[in-house]
């Protein structure tokens, strides 16, 4: 017998088909719009956000999660603007015995069924987007556009991606199935069999400070389609964007008839290590994390219980051998290097360029030409204090701030990081981008990751000499991007040899609209799994499937 679709999949699935589309074709495509004009949301939808956005604050949080042990308030915005948002602190038993009475009726609900509920809440958080934006904003420090782009349109389109991604794997195969084998003379054995999606367990997304939605969407959906009730824990600095987003998924979720504790928020106070505490609990089966090597290294090897999926810490470079567009070149760069100060995974850091010079369109530059080059377009990009605050946004911690006091102090400034103050926010703390040469046996300093707006011009012996720096830190610390400049194609094809065999994403010869630290839901494979800076590919069917389990039931016909 057919089963009747769900009325939120009936709702959703143009969207659906679309997306499944999208995944296979790898082209352009998204689903939310990122302009926050009036003329695609709306004349009223910025103030309403922002309205909305602002009733939280100095409030408790309006979550209906029962028997919480205390209210935390842990925020600090980066623009200086109090926050005191108080949220429900629950004990780890309390949301884990939670999760799993929730689980069972959600098990049971057909694919199709989650799946519409999950383009629900995408739905509704899209309805949302300008308080979601908003949130975004003042607790991690990006620029308002950005993050209405990277916090809301764009991390939509990434939820979807996981959405299609885990609708694909788990229709992969029939629902049920007639099996016949031929016994001789006597009648076929002849057996129903039906094929179960069985989610894993319990699943915790671990969430970032300066990406909170972008990062942790994906886990979540792939994690809430497929079965599986998800713990939602903050960082204790951008706790709104994920508290925005657990409300309204609660709300769907009720609203479609199930248990509202399938994904809950997991606040904590600043000494209950609460992310180590639910971890290593047997019940949470699946981890998702975004932060420092050093505690993704320490879930990889302690949550033995889960399938554990991390983003860390790594060494973006780019090669520098010659370019057909110095000024693109250097402009380019530039805006990578200052896009949101830095504060991104993809950011490059390492600027390997030969101590000789490069050749391009312009004449043969040497190497103090190269880097006077970048930070030339550097200081056009932060010149106007109005103009630089909507590129690099303010700085998110003081760990950022004390990585940039001590790189100043490293090699020779080529550009010294300046404070802007910022139009609208005087309290705001904003730094431009730092510039510092090195020699190519500095690799005690950019052999490590310098998360911030930092960056190194590394004068290499050769383009040679680039390419096995780039293998021997890219191998040993990870990359999530690298980037490459040269007109002879034999360049090329070595480094995208070298890309391949350490595992991180090229991008080569950009110079216009399209950046090294951007990556395209829907077409771009996000982080690879292929070095030590990740240990998954986000997204790709992989990413998804490992979140649940084929069991199947037989009996005779």
């Amino acid at each position: 017998m057919t089963e009747t679709p769900h009325p939120l999949y009936v709702t959703h699935a143009d969207t659906l088909a679309r997306a499944l589309t999208a995944i296979t074709e790898r082209g352009y495509w998204s689903a939310y719009p990122e302009s926050p004009s009036p003329r695609v949301y709306g004349e009223h939808a910025a103030a309403e956000g922002e309205a909305a956005f602002r009733a939280y604050l100095g409030q408790d949080f309006p979550l209906d999660h029962a028997g919480s042990l205390a209210r935390v308030a842990t925020e600090r915005s980066p623009y200086g603007v109090d926050l005191d948002v108080r949220y429900p602190r629950l004990d780890p038993d309390q949301l884990v015995v939670a999760a799993r009475a929730a689980m069972p009726a959600w098990r049971d609900a057909s694919a199709q069924t989650r799946a519409g509920v999950c383009l629900e809440i995408l739905a509704r958080l899209h309805a949302h987007s300008f308080e979601l934006a908003n949130a975004v904003q003042f607790t991690t420090g990006q620029a308002f556009v950005m993050a209405f782009q990277a916090g809301a349109a764009h991390a939509f389109d990434r939820a979807l991606e996981a959405i299609a991604y885990a609708y694909a794997e788990m229709t992969r195969h029939p629902r049920t199935a007639g099996w016949e084998k031929p016994a001789g003379r006597g009648e076929p054995l002849r057996m129903t069999k039906t094929f179960h999606v069985v989610p894993r367990g319990v699943a915790l997304v671990i969430g970032c400070n300066t990406f909170p939605t972008w990062n942790s969407y994906p886990g979540l959906f792939a994690s809430l389609v497929t079965g599986n009730p998800v713990l939602v824990k903050p960082h204790p600095g951008a706790v709104l964007p994920l508290a925005i987003t657990v409300r309204y998924a609660r709300e769907v979720l009720a609203e479609a008839g199930f248990d509202p504790d399938l994904i809950q928020l997991a606040a904590e106070a600043p000494d209950d290590r609460l992310a180590s505490v639910l971890a290593t609990r047997p019940e949470v089966r699946i981890i998702d994390f975004t932060g420092s090597s050093e505690y993704g290294d320490w879930l990889e090897a302690n949550a033995r219980q889960a399938s554990v999926y991390t983003e860390k810490a790594g060494v973006n470079t780019i090669i520098v051998d010659s370019t057909s567009d110095f000024a693109g070149m250097c402009r380019n760069i530039a805006f990578s290097l200052s896009l949101y100060s830095g504060q991104m995974c993809t950011t490059p850091q390492n600027l390997l360029v030969p101590a000789a010079g490069i050749e391009t369109d312009q004449g043969h530059k040497s190497l103090d030409e190269v880097a006077a080059g970048i930070a030339t377009a550097i200081g056009k990009l932060t010149g106007d204090p109005a103009r630089a605050v909507e590129v690099i946004g303010a700085i998110v911690n003081d760990g950022v701030l004390a990585r940039l006091t001590e790189a100043a102090k490293l090699g020779d400034p080529v550009l010294e990081s300046r404070e802007v103050t910022h139009p609208a926010h005087p309290d705001a703390v904003v730094r431009t981008p730092l510039l510092v040469t090195l020699d190519a046996d500095a690799d005690d300093v950019y052999g490590r990751e310098w998360f911030g707006p930092i960056a190194f011009v590394i004068a290499t012996g050769s383009t040679e000499q680039s390419v096995r720096i780039f293998r021997r830190t890219v191998g040993a610390r990870g990359a999530l991007t690298a980037g490459v400049y040269s007109t002879d194609e034999q360049v090329l094809t070595q480094v995208e040899s070298a890309a391949l065999d350490v595992g991180v994403h090229l991008s080569v010869n950009l110079t216009g609209g399209v950046f090294v630290n951007q990556s395209a839901a829907f077409s771009d494979f996000h982080a690879s799994g292929a070095n030590p800076a990740a240990n998954a590919a986000l997204t790709d069917g992989a990413y998804v499937a490992g979140r649940f389990r084929i069991v199947q039931s037989r009996r005779h016909t």
